[in-house]
């Protein structure tokens, strides 16, 4: 049939492919803009301070090619802030991509536009992205370089920030959220990545505080630097912000891969599990010997970790900061474990305000994302003093307390030595939950420790002793052979077994096989009230 007069295809094809062909100049114009949407004088001046760029980051840290991005062409409308200049992509790159082929959503604040400050269409673009991870179950990584908040925007800015606070509440215990700090991050902008899962900072050029030097001198008068006020060694040993530093950003970044590693994608799903030729049967014979001859002798819980987990392999959290207590992630048999431990070698292992703090929620995040908890107990009691008492060691132990007992994860403890009075209940006692609890024989069950009981108990029989200093002795000596050892426990059931230490790595494998069915809810509520 042939074509009406007028209507001929030949001349509307012409014209079609080359509006089509304008059309996509046109698009790919802008795409070229967004992609360099900063000034090459911003540009250098970032790499300047050796520091990488947004995207570059992007794919350093993603699988190559992974990448897919959002919101490309999105533009601020602060036509009346002032704001004259209106670059692509408003200072922000996001989007989603994967990491060991694993689905995970991205945001990297961009430096080189605006530098970094957050205004309006910024902050949508991440609440966009934080929907949407939220929406399919995947982790969320903020790249944080800005200057806070986008002055010229005014209260807009500060009300764009709540709503990215707000979806870091719904998200968290949902998804890991990961902060990685690559520039400065101060004012209201501290409090995103303080509510996220963890915190990586790079050294000397990651900073975060509330106000700086500047403000703080006005204030107070106190001289502060830069990187003594909010640098990542400061919030990685002093303030417990910083759970993890790095040498520099494509090591931080190495990091966070590492991390992810270890983490589900959502708090519905099991970590990935990773193939290991560490035989589960292994014994550790090296662990009959590792506790020094007398109980006052530290010894590294380090050494027992590594010995008994696949290949040695243990990623510590928080390293630098309340280091009487070990936290980190580790994998027995090809999965994911978070592990706790006393550190004799820090103030021989004590629990004082920041250790319970850090163990607390290192325990909590492990529960939120069905992690399996490995504890190891070597714990002589509470720090005394006067500024724990002041500074609330009550309320700070009760954290780890309350973490251990509204844990419903997969728990096995291992008793190596001392578990003294409450500290010991606190740390994953078989009374508060543990599912499986083992005892070397060298573990020492106890109120307290043989002399300061004996001091208590028969003070008078020693005070009126012939030889007080010889009477003492004797009894602390009876004392340890009576009840500072695991039968008494074992007898009643408060440890499930006494066992060499040698076969530590094969019970742990055993247990959490068989705990891997673990089923257990606790009451319905709206949610506990732990004490903050």
């Amino acid at each position: 049939m042939e074509c009406p007069a007028g209507l001929a295809s030949s001349p509307v094809t012409t014209s079609s492919d080359g509006l089509m062909h304008d059309k996509l100049e046109d698009l790919h114009q802008r795409r070229e803009q967004a992609l360099h949407a900063g000034s090459p004088r911003s540009i250098e001046r970032q790499h300047a301070k050796g520091k990488l760029l947004a995207r570059e980051r992007i794919e350093l840290l993603l699988d190559p090619g992974s990448f897919e991005e959002l919101d490309q062409l999105a533009r601020h409308r602060a036509h009346a802030a002032g704001l004259e200049e209106r670059p692509y992509t408003d200072g922000v790159v996001t989007g989603w991509g994967t990491i060991d082929g694993r689905k995970v959503f991205v945001f990297s604040q961009d430096f080189t536009v605006f530098g970094g400050a957050l205004g309006e269409v910024f902050a949508e673009k991440i609440h966009k992205l934080m929907d949407l991870a939220l929406k399919v179950g995947a982790p969320v990584i903020g790249l944080n370089d800005g200057a806070g908040a986008r002055i010229q925007e005014g209260v807009v800015s500060l009300a764009s920030y709540g709503g990215i606070f707000h979806r870091n509440v719904l998200s968290s215990g949902v998804v890991p959220q990961i902060s990685v700090i690559l520039g400065p991050c101060a004012g209201g902008a501290v409090y995103s990545p303080a509510m996220t899962d963890f915190i990586f900072m790079v050294r000397e050029s990651s900073h975060m505080f509330i106000t700086g030097p500047d403000v703080v001198k006005t204030v107070t008068g106190e001289e502060v630097t830069l990187e003594e006020l909010g640098g990542a060694m400061s919030h990685a040993s002093k303030s417990g912000v910083a759970t993890f530093v790095s040498a520099d950003e494509k090591a931080c970044l190495e990091d966070v891969r590492f991390l992810f590693s270890f983490l589900p994608s959502n708090n519905m799903e099991e970590s990935p599990t990773v193939e290991t030729d560490d035989d589960p049967e292994r014994l550790c014979p090296m662990l009959r010997d590792i506790l020094p001859a007398t109980s006052n002798q530290p010894y590294d819980m380090k050494k027992v970790i590594r010995e008994v987990v696949d290949d040695g392999e243990f990623f510590e959290y928080f390293p630098h900061w309340a280091k009487s207590i070990v936290c980190g992630f580790s994998r027995v048999n090809g999965k994911s474990v978070g592990v706790v431990g006393n550190q004799p070698m820090v103030l021989a292992g004590v629990l004082d305000i920041e250790s319970a703090e850090k163990a607390a929620r290192f325990v909590r995040t492990c529960d939120a994302f069905n992690i399996p908890l490995l504890t190891f107990v070597d714990v002589p009691g509470f720090l005394p003093g006067v500024d724990q008492e002041y500074g609330g060691i009550i309320r700070h132990g009760a954290k780890l307390l309350y973490a251990y007992c509204e844990a419903t994860v997969p728990r096995i403890s291992i008793i190596t030595r001392k578990a003294y009075g409450g500290a010991y209940v606190v740390m994953d006692s078989k009374s508060i939950g543990s599912d499986l609890s083992y005892a070397w024989p060298t573990a020492e069950l106890a109120v307290m420790g043989p002399m300061g009981a004996v001091e208590i108990v028969y003070r008078r029989e020693i005070q009126q002793a012939a030889d007080p200093v010889a009477r003492r002795a004797e009894l602390v000596a009876d004392y340890t052979e009576k009840y500072a050892n695991p039968y008494n426990a074992a007898e009643r059931g408060y440890v499930d077994d006494v066992i060499d230490p040698a076969e530590t790595r094969r019970k742990i494998v055993a247990g959490l096989e068989m705990l891997s069915t673990k089923r257990e809810e606790l009451p319905k509520r709206k949610h506990g009230n732990m004490p903050l």
